[in-house]
């Protein structure tokens, strides 16, 4: 059981069970890379954002051409901003963007009801660390992974690497069995 995906200089197919650690700039430049990952296929994703609002993620995968009604969004930003969080199809809320435990089960509720099948799109690890910690972060990545894998799922995740020491990268990369680096000046270094 594989997953296409559409990412300059990725492999073609990652096998089910995959997590992929995306380290990238803060800056930016990922897009095409998350909407990559997330065009291919029929099966359906789920996008979580601690780093957008629901609303600029659905703006972004329509510019780049994401299939809406097979996308779900986990906003954990809107609250926090004081935005309202109105009720639409296929978007969903946590309490704050540091609650670790209900980004886990809305991930661990996405895959129960897609049979096991699902891509997971994480935008940002660091983010999350910014409002939770490194250590809950790392945490929510090693469950999240374990889910992945557990599910036959496969998933991204966003880090930037210049904001955190070199030993809660190294707990991220152990998390992941695949690496995806992009650097400032856009080359991209991939280890699968």
């Amino acid at each position: 059981m594989a997953y296409d995906l559409a990412i300059d200089g990725a492999p073609e197919t990652v096998a089910a069970g995959t997590s992929i650690l995306l380290k990238h700039p803060s800056i930016g430049g990922t897009d095409p890379i998350d909407t990559g990952f997330l065009r291919p296929g029929s099966e359906r994703a789920f996008v979580v954002s601690t780093r957008t609002t629901a609303r600029e993620v659905a703006e972004k995968l329509s510019h780049y051409g994401v299939d809406p009604d097979r996308t779900g969004i986990l906003d954990t930003l809107s609250i926090d901003r004081g935005y309202s969080r109105r009720r639409q199809q296929g978007v969903h809320y946590v309490s704050a963007p540091d609650d670790v435990a209900g980004i886990v089960d809305a991930v661990e509720d996405f895959l129960a009801e897609n049979q096991s099948r699902g891509r997971l799109s994480f935008d940002s690890i660091s983010e999350l660390a910014y409002y939770a910690g490194e250590d809950a972060a790392a945490s929510a990545l090693a469950q999240l992974s374990e889910l992945v894998a557990e599910n036959d799922a496969v998933g991204l995740f966003h880090v930037s690497p210049e904001v955190h020491e070199n030993t809660a990268l190294d707990r991220f990369e152990r998390a992941c069995n695949a690496v995806i680096e992009l650097g400032a000046d856009g080359q991209m270094q991939t280890q699968f």
